[in-house]
This record gives C-alpha cells, structure tokens and sequence, in this order.
C-alpha cells in the first residue's frame, strides 16, 4: 500500500520532540521501514514543553524534564529553518544516539557535541536560551498535534493524510518485521473511522 500510483516513494511524516525516548524508538523503526519499503521520513518537530505549558498539574520532576526540553527543540527548529529537513534529520539522529542509549542528558553541552557530529556550526546553541524562533516552533508543533487533539504526545506519524499518536513500541523492529509493523499501521489509515487501538506498556525503552 505504501507506493503511490506513479510508483514514487510515499512521503511519512513524524513529529518528534528529542528528548522523548518512545519518539526516538517510532523513528528509529521509521528508518528501518524506509529499506524495506517505498517511503521517504520527514521529521519534523514539536515539544513536549509547549504541550504541557501552563500545566499545574504536573509532578516537580516533570516540571523540570519541561524546562530542560525547551534547548533542544529550539535548536532543532533553527536547524530545519535554515539548513533544512535533511539536516534536521542528521541532527535528530546525532543527538537522540547521546540523550537516549548514550544517556548524556540535554544540556547544552551535549547539544554542542551533536550540532559537532553532524558539521554544523557550534553557535548554534545559542537558540537553546533564546526565544526568537518560538514561534516557528509552535507553529510545527500545531502542525502536528492539532490533527490528533490534546489527549496525546508525542510520536505522532502522518500516513497518507492521516495523523495518528504511536506507534508506541519498545524495541523497534527491524528489516521485514518493521516493514510488516508498517503495513498495518499504513491500512488503518485507510479507515476514516479510525481511531483508536492501546494496551498497558510493560516494558521501558529498549535501545540497541
């Protein structure tokens, strides 16, 4: 289902927030999926610090997670603004290998080593403390997130027009097996009623 009728390859898309672990493991099968089948990922970004602003209903540890969240997607929507998808992409990459199976943490330093691993310039950082592009930022956010309401996070994947929260898997798959996980997903699009499958998550994240 995933080749259009002109046989070019389908457009996925994913909203992701970097510091978000369950984000990192639905692109990493994204990517998986792309050999497997005929699909090109675009990342995009939206922020878990957006989503939870004006919350008080959050625990203190969350609270702090938020603000800490802020650097690196502000640093990733300058990066998309003016290098583009492509890079956004090596960088999503770079700096979700250190925050999450890394386990470097979010601080600017660790920002700093990944704008380092993928050739682009160190100053970027500074859009981590700076609020001039937030609205570039909210705006990719809603782009993602209105579709699929307020109950959820993030990942949300685009297929097909369609905007769904998830798939939430842990550990992603890999070759056919990510190809197979893809075909389902893909024909639930297909169903406009569609809206909603979940069970309790009982495992972590699981990197490798």
């Amino acid at each position: 289902m995933s080749e259009t009728t002109t046989g070019e390859r389908q457009q996925v898309d994913l909203w992701f927030d970097p510091i978000c672990p369950w984000a990192w493991m639905t692109s990493r099968w994204l990517l998986e999926v792309e050999k497997v089948r005929p699909i090109t990922v675009r990342f995009h970004v939206m922020s878990l610090s957006v989503l939870n602003e004006g919350r008080d209903d959050l625990p203190e540890q969350y609270r702090e997670l938020m603000k800490s969240g802020w650097g690196p997607v502000r640093v990733c929507i300058a990066i998309e603004q003016q290098y583009g998808p492509e890079k956004l992409a090596e960088f999503y990459t770079a700096i979700g290998t250190r925050i999450h199976p890394g386990q470097e943490g979010r601080g600017p330093e660790v920002i700093e080593a990944a704008l380092a691993d993928v050739g682009l310039p160190a100053d970027l950082v500074r859009y981590a403390d700076s609020d001039e592009l937030d609205e570039a930022l909210r705006a990719s956010h809603h782009e993602g997130m209105d579709p699929v309401g307020d109950e959820v996070g993030t990942p949300v994947i685009r297929i097909n027009g369609k905007s769904l929260f998830g798939p939430v898997i842990s550990p992603a798959p890999k070759g056919e097996t990510a190809g197979r996980l893809f075909d389902g997903v893909e024909l639930v699009t297909a169903y406009d009623g569609f809206f909603e499958l979940k069970r309790t998550r009982t495992v972590d994240p699981i990197f490798d």
